[in-house]
């Protein structure tokens, strides 16, 4: 059982590392962004590495405020959305 502790807490510490360098919310934008993809691309890998900026650290600091900026659209849409509802609701 101690071995198992060990790798655990070898596996939480890298947990942490990937969390505390961004690096999962960077994935899990890109995958998100990968499944909300209307038309899937032909090599999922392609979209990946295009999203991710394999060809320049650039590219990733675009892709990602890209990926930001959908967020805050959908985030805008659902208050615009809920303003509507209170307006209607507060005139009636």
């Amino acid at each position: 059982m101690a071995y198992y502790k060990a790798t655990d807490s070898k596996c939480e510490q890298f947990q942490r590392y990937l969390e505390k360098s961004k690096v999962l919310d960077i994935l899990t934008k890109v995958l998100v962004a990968f499944y909300e993809e209307p038309e899937k691309p032909n090599s999922a890998l392609e979209f990946l590495k295009h999203h991710l900026g394999a060809t320049s650290p650039e590219n990733l600091e675009i892709a990602l405020l890209h990926l930001e900026l959908a967020e805050m659209k959908e985030k805008y849409e659902a208050v615009v959305e809920e303003n509507k509802k209170q307006s209607k609701a507060c005139s009636a």
